[in-house]
Formats: C-alpha cells, sequence, structure tokens
C-alpha cells in the first residue's frame, strides 16, 4: 500500500448494480408482456362476444319471423337495452358493449335489430363476458406470478454472473493499484475469455512490462553514473588537500564534499531501488541510538526519550540513517528550534518551518524534488533515503504538518 492514498468515498458495487439493472429490466419486460397480453386477450374476448351476439340475434329474428316466438335469450324492448340500439335507423344488425355490472350479470355486448317497421319493436340478445372476463383475471394473476417468479430467478443469476465479472475487474484493478504503489512484478496473470476485460488485463500487463522496463533503464543508469563519479570524485577530494590553505581552498573543498554525499546518496538509492540492501538487526536501545543520530548531524535539537529502558530490534545503522536524515532535513528545509521524541517505539521528528508542501503530503517525497520554494534548496534525496531505509525496516513513515505550523516526521518501528 501506498503510505499517501486518498480516502476514496464508499461506492455501491458493480455487482449488485448490474443485479439491480437486470431486475429492473426484467420486471420491465414483464410489465410489458403482462400488458400487451391483457390488451389483446381483452379485444379478443370482446371481439368473439360481439359475434356471438351477432350471430344469435340472427337465429332469434328467423326464429321469431316464422313462429312469432322469442328464442331462449331473447328479448323484445328490454329495459337494460344500451341506449344506441333503442332505435335504431334501420333494419340491420347492430351491437353495442354493456359495461355496466349489475347483480350477477357483468359487461356483456348487445345486439339488437328490429322486428319490421321504424315503428317495430327491437328484439336484442345479450352476450355475458363475465366468464371470460373471470379468464382474464385468472390470467392476470398468473401472468404476475410468472413475472416474480422470473425476476426472483433472474436476479440471483444476475448477481452470479455480475460477480464473475466483478471479480475479473477487481484483479485488473488490485494489480493496477499495487502497480501504482511500485510493485513492477505486479501481473494480471492469463485472463480468461476474449472480452474487454481480457483487453483492459492485457494492457494493465503490457503497461507494467513498459514502465518496468523505463524504471529498470533509470535506475541503471542513476546506478552507472553514481558509480562512474565516485572515482574522479574521489580524486577531487584529494587533489584539494594539495592546494594551500585559503578561502578558495576551503570554498573547493567544501563543493567536493557535497558532490560526494550526492553520488554516495544516488548509490545507495540505486542499492535501494534494486533491492540489494538487507538489515542486519540487533537489539538496542531506541533512545539512545537516536540521541546519538541527531549528535552526529552537527545540528542542535532537543531530544525528548519518554523511556530510556525501551529497546528495539531493528538494524541501528539505517535507523541513524532514517533520523539523521529527518534531523538535517527539518533544520535544511525548516526552522528552528528542532524537536526529536521518542516514545513507545516512535520517533517524531519536528521542526516550526512553513511544513511540508501539499504535493509531498499527497504523494511522498520524489527525488531532485524539493517541494515548496519557501523550504529552501536541495536535492530532495534525504526523504527519499529516509522512506526507502523505513520500508527496508518494516517501519512506517509519515509525513504531516502540526496544526500551529512546522513538519511533522513520524517514524513507527514495527513490533
Amino acid at each position: 500500500m501506498r503510505p499517501f492514498s486518498r480516502l476514496r468515498p464508499a461506492r455501491a458495487s458493480l455487482r449488485w448494480k448490474i443485479a439491480a439493472l437486470a431486475a429492473a429490466t426484467a420486471c420491465l419486460v414483464a410489465v410489458a408482456v403482462g400488458l400487451l397480453v391483457h390488451l389483446w386477450t381483452a379485444q379478443d374476448i370482446r371481439a368473439r362476444a360481439e359475434a356471438r351476439a351477432f350471430n344469435s340475434v340472427y337465429s332469434a329474428m328467423d326464429v321469431y319471423r316464422r313462429t312469432g316466438t322469442l328464442a331462449d335469450g331473447a328479448e323484445l324492448d328490454p329495459a337494460e337495452l344500451p341506449a344506441a340500439l333503442r332505435h335504431p335507423s334501420d333494419g340491420d344488425r347492430h351491437t353495442a358493449y354493456d359495461g355496466h355490472v349489475e347483480g350477477n350479470v357483468g359487461p356483456s355486448v348487445w345486439a339488437a335489430q328490429r322486428t319490421g317497421g321504424p315503428d317495430s319493436p327491437v328484439l336484442a340478445v345479450r352476450a355475458n363476458m363475465s366468464t371470460e372476463l373471470h379468464t382474464l383475471r385468472q390470467l392476470d394473476v398468473t401472468m404476475a406470478v410468472a413475472s416474480l417468479v422470473a425476476v426472483a430467478a433472474a436476479v440471483p443469476l444476475a448477481a452470479y454472473g455480475a460477480g464473475l465479472l466483478a471479480r475479473r475487474l477487481r484483479r485488473v484493478s488490485e494489480t493496477a493499484g499495487r502497480i501504482s504503489a511500485g510493485d513492477l512484478d505486479a501481473r494480471t496473470g492469463p485472463t480468461k475469455g476474449d472480452d474487454e476485460v481480457a483487453d483492459i488485463a492485457a494492457t494493465v500487463d503490457a503497461m507494467a512490462d513498459s514502465l518496468g522496463r523505463r524504471l529498470r533503464t533509470e535506475r541503471q543508469f542513476t546506478a552507472d553514473v553514481a558509480h562512474e563519479l565516485r572515482t574522479p570524485v574521489g580524486g577531487l577530494l584529494a587533489a584539494a588537500d594539495l592546494l594551500p590553505a585559503g578561502e578558495t581552498e576551503d570554498l573547493l573543498r567544501a563543493r567536493v564534499r557535497d558532490l560526494r554525499g550526492l553520488v554516495e546518496d544516488l548509490l545507495e538509492i540505486s542499492r535501494l531501488d534494486a533491492g540489494a540492501e538487507q538489515p542486519v538487526r540487533a537489539h538496542v536501545p531506541l533512545g539512545a541510538v537516536v540521541s546519538e543520530a541527531v549528535a552526529r548531524t552537527g545540528y542542535d535539537a532537543e531530544v525528548t526519550v519518554a523511556d530510556e529502558a525501551t529497546t528495539v530490534e531493528t538494524d541501528p545503522r539505517r535507523l541513524e540513517r532514517i533520523v539523521g536524515n529527518l534531523v538535517v532535513n527539518a533544520h535544511r528545509h525548516g526552522a528552528t528550534p528542532v524537536r526529536v521524541t521518542v516514545e513507545g517505539r516512535t520517533v517524531v521528528v519536528r521542526d516550526h518551518g512553513p511544513g511540508f508542501p501539499a504535493d509531498l503530503l499527497l504523494d511522498g517525497p520524489r527525488r531532485f524534488h524539493t517541494g515548496a520554494a519557501e523550504r529552501g534548496a536541495g536535492h530532495g534525496l534525504g526523504l527519499t533515503i529516509a522512506l526507502g531505509q523505513a520500508q527496508l525496516l518494516g517501519a512506517g513513515l509519515r509525513f504531516g504538518n502540526a496544526p500551529d505550523g512546522g513538519a511533522v516526521a513520524t517514524l513507527r518501528l514495527p513490533a
């Protein structure tokens, strides 16, 4: 994990988003199909009722004209006859829908025809649709139950399928996160399927390969340059000793010492990058090691040790390197007073300067990058080396700013 990462807000899982979408789609399809089936069936019931009434009035009229009697179901000018059929303008057969429900008589279709001239009575027949409409209601219930069953089956299946997809995407995301955190050997591995997720995974792996090659080339270049500079810098330092004493000799010697320190820092970073460093652990008193490291820097700093008896198992040389770099950074880029506090397994170095810049707090220290101009000049390697050595020791190194001003570096050694 990167020590400097933004907190991401909680978000809904892709798996349940897809499951919710599948449920909504299934509900929409079920409603659409149910509505279409209902409308089509209702129209068919009414059409068949009209045909039945139309044929019945034809048969009843034939019986009435031949025998003068009314067939079963036929009536002359019934009181329930719809107004549209009471006074037909011709002698043809006509039908009308009556949705009125009274007693056990449900919605019906009436068919009527005049028995003779304009003033003759109207023969009418009713085709009741109660049975068919009851069947339609049963069909609606069946469709609703079937839709609920379909939704209940679709959601788990969609969640399962989405879970497979989400796991593949999560694997790619985790790999990308590991690469972003510096693990250039992380890969998604073989990905099943020939789809967009497989393409993304292959692209992430290709990106990691390319990034790894570039970083290895950069690290090798840094190590080669530092190694090649080490000999001529040593020669320069020896040559400076041969100069006559004076201001020029002092200035040249100081610059050569700075150059040698830069070369040594570059070599140390290249060894950390290459994983060539291994800690040599020992049980040491933490307070004494920190006090010695502060004294070696040559800077004044107030050291407070809560418990002199606290011992830790660590590499004392690397621990001194971390504390020394933090104290030097506090003096060079911050302001006095610089305070070093040792409590338990935690070492806190604080200055009273402008504090760490925002980009360092967000992304961590970067080599050859000192951040804000008010924090002074430098190569930006001290904090980079401190962080690398802390990671080698398994310790946590966090950077922050105090509420009342000043940079705060907190080193927590592992138990």
